[in-house]
């Protein structure tokens, strides 16, 4: 375990959409142990708040591990001013369970959003392990799209949704579509909640065993504080150490939607004061 002085540096940062950024980060204590569909947490100064966010990539050779953010709150919006070569001072991780990786036969990734980037660890882990892997990647609109050739370069086949049909299909109803004349025998699901929610309202009258991976608000990350309760199946479990996948036709996606939305306003507010203590630029260090 690495002493409370040492950091971690970042070794990369690339820029994928606007406000969506992906940083390789020097953790070789993570990069050892990493697997896909698990988790690290974020803390960029020694008063900053935790934050949860999944694998993307890891180099065991080079002992880095790789994240994914979208800025859109004031933690997020700091950390994207990071650059290559500056230090966070902690990151805490591998958390969660990793994902339930092996042959299924035919299995359906559908990621959208930032969650692109760490659903396509899972497209190339299912690839390896033999199956057949259909993706699908989404966004708003064509503009906040990425990894599309990143996606197939690692697929069989590769469909492209957003929003509001600037590129692809419009939506996710084409789906039905698609599963009435294929058997998938799995499906992975990676995005906002509604996005899920959608995919497994999808998915269930045929019958495909679908997984989420939920993002809850979180503290701790490992348990003890339970503010990432889910009900999944009818039970009370937890987004860190139950998760973060679970069974999409379990989990109580309305409740869960109202859980994220109640700090809403507080977060907003925070968000504006950081910017105004920016002196209204966003293009400069915090002062925190």
């Amino acid at each position: 375990m690495r002493r409370r002085s040492e950091t971690y540096k970042i070794v990369t940062k690339k820029e994928l959409a606007p406000k969506e950024k992906l940083f390789e980060v020097e953790a070789p204590d993570i990069a050892a142990k990493a697997l896909p569909g698990q988790f690290v947490i974020v803390i960029i100064g020694e008063k900053g708040e935790r934050i949860p966010l999944t694998i993307c990539d890891y180099d065991r050779k080079k002992g880095t591990v790789s994240f994914a953010f979208h800025e859109v709150g004031k933690t997020t919006k700091e950390l994207g001013l990071l650059n290559e070569g500056d230090c966070l001072e902690n990151l805490t991780g591998p958390l969660g369970n990793p994902s339930e990786i092996k042959n299924y036969g035919n299995v359906l990734c559908v990621g959208g959003s930032i969650m692109i980037a760490p659903l396509l660890l899972q497209v190339k882990a299912m690839k390896e392990a033999g199956n057949r892997v259909t993706t699908v990647i989404g966004a708003r609109i064509k503009d906040v799209l990425f990894m599309e050739e990143e996606a197939k370069a690692m697929s069989d086949q590769v469909y492209v949704a957003t929003d509001d049909g600037s590129k692809g299909y419009k939506g996710l109803d084409f789906l039905k579509e698609v599963l009435a004349k294929e058997k998938f025998d799995r499906c992975i699901a990676m995005g906002p909640v509604v996005m899920m929610k959608t995919v497994s309202d999808i998915t269930k009258p045929f019958g495909i065993p679908t997984i989420v991976t939920l993002t809850p608000i979180m503290v701790d990350g490992m348990g003890m504080c339970g503010v990432c309760r889910v009900t999944v199946g009818g039970k009370m479990l937890f987004g860190c150490v139950d998760g973060p996948e679970f069974d999409g036709h379990q989990v109580d996606f309305d409740e869960l939607i109202h859980r994220q939305r109640l700090f809403l306003p507080e977060e907003r507010v925070v968000s504006e004061l950081w910017e105004l203590e920016q002196g209204g630029c966003k293009c400069g260090r915090s002062k925190a």
